[in-house]
């Protein structure tokens, strides 16, 4: 099988299996592996707030630790007013690194199908929006399409649509690309290397990605309550 045919099978959604109703409803596998994803967070969630001690040991140091760096990370870009959105942009983080990384585990992360990427897009694009009227009010959120001058207008609400089609395409295109460049690497190399590779694109590259989807979904937040200054 040559490096299209590949391709062509990586971009197909695969059927896990069919809801038997209405004829049939097929479940994608990215829909499973999500379902996975979840139960795993909520019982890691569970776990580690279990037995939480006023002088923080062990695994509680770390998960303090991680959480303070993400409140710090989004309020430093939204300001003191998005302390009200730290949950959800926290559980977009490690929703996106997690479904990144579980390539390890030999599971198909699910941010190679595009229609969860894009789903992820339009959730967020709708969360800036939201964020825009609830801060500004409706009259300022409408405003603010005429913003610095009415001639703006026709831009701004384009770019309503191209914000998340941007945040789908640069996450769906940075994943698929790796697969690309590793399947380049094996048709090379085919031992040892593409390993290394592997963990690079899966962890490091995985991670970086959920980093500036996040990032970038704040950024615009910020500017939607009027914070980008």
């Amino acid at each position: 099988m040559d490096i299209a045919e590949k391709l062509q099978e990586e971009l197909e959604c695969r059927v896990a299996f069919e809801i038997p109703v209405f004829g049939g409803i097929p479940v994608p596998e990215s829909c499973v592996i999500t379902w996975v994803i979840m139960a795993v967070v909520v019982l890691g969630s569970i776990l580690l707030v279990r037995k939480l001690k006023k002088v923080p040991t062990g695994s509680q140091c770390l998960l303090e630790t991680g959480i303070e760096w993400m409140n710090n990370f989004f309020l430093e870009i939204l300001g003191p007013k998005g302390k009200k959105y730290l949950p959800v942009l926290e559980t977009f983080l490690i929703y996106i690194g997690i479904s990144n990384i579980i390539g390890l585990f030999g599971l198909r992360p699910p941010t190679k199908d595009f229609g969860v990427t894009a789903t992820l897009a339009v959730f967020a694009i709708s969360l800036i929006q939201i964020c825009g009227m609830k801060e500004r009010g409706v009259k300022g959120w409408v405003h603010s399409f005429v913003e610095p001058m009415p001639l703006m207008l026709p831009m701004n609400i384009l770019e309503v649509v191209i914000k998340p089609l941007s945040l789908c395409m640069r996450l769906f295109g940075n994943v698929l690309g790796a697969f690309v460049v590793m399947e380049l690497i094996k048709m090379v190399i085919p031992v040892g290397i593409p390993l290394v590779l592997s963990f690079y694109f899966d962890i490091f590259d995985g991670c970086i990605q959920a980093y500036v989807f996040v990032f970038l979904t704040s950024l615009f937040m910020a500017e939607a309550m009027g914070e980008e200054d």
